[in-house]
């Protein structure tokens, strides 16, 4: 398949990349910073420089890869998590805005099918849970996947060390386990897994 990965050098997307292109999927992989079009190429991927948040060229590099899958990956979060309160809002435009853009370029494409990630707890502030929920009826009004993630932890994630409270989930092993979405029904699917091997 032709899989166009939107978030490709975050913590899944770097990990999910080439699980992908190992199973022999041409893989376009997109970030808004020219600097890490290396590190794409280096995972296997034709790199993609764009924002998600100018339309018409999301569009258009959408479009011209012509992908059987487009899949979100996209998140705007602070390096550090006791910054997270802070950049909410950055974050919120990414499930709403971004989210609406990455659709609309999908539809133009007529890709078969969307999968976006999302996440498995509930958010304490009532706002943020309602641009989540959004986010999700959006991907699933459009016949996609919304792959609900526990908190991800080890190399690169807030919980590098000891894990955090459930729903968790290894970042390995949440890469690996969104492999099966390729081929799952339209609708919701939680990716939590609490076993001590993150491949597994």
């Amino acid at each position: 398949m032709r899989i166009f990965v939107a978030g490709a050098t975050g913590v899944i997307g770097a990990r999910l990349v080439p699980l992908l292109v190992a199973d022999g999927h041409l893989v376009a992989g997109m970030t808004r910073s020219a600097d890490k079009t290396g590190l794409l190429a280096g995972l296997g991927a034709e790199p993609v420089v764009c924002d998600v948040f100018d339309a018409e060229t999301l569009t258009k590099a959408v479009v011209s890869f012509a992908p059987d899958v487009v899949v979100h990956q996209l998140t705007d979060l602070p390096d550090s998590v006791t910054d997270l309160a802070a950049a909410g809002d950055r974050n919120d435009r990414m499930r709403s805005e971004g989210t609406r853009n990455l659709l609309a370029a999908a539809a133009a494409a007529r890709a078969d099918r969307v999968i976006a990630q999302s996440i498995s707890w509930e958010l304490p502030n009532p706002s943020r849970r309602a641009v989540t929920a959004a986010h999700e009826r959006g991907v699933l009004k459009a016949g996609g996947v919304v792959i609900r993630y526990g908190r991800l932890h080890g190399p690169g994630t807030y919980y590098p060390g000891d894990p955090p409270e459930p729903p968790r989930i290894h970042v390995d092993s949440a890469a690996w386990q969104t492999l099966p979405a390729l081929a799952a029904p339209a609708g919701v699917t939680i990716v939590a897994d609490d076993r001590a091997d993150p491949g597994r």
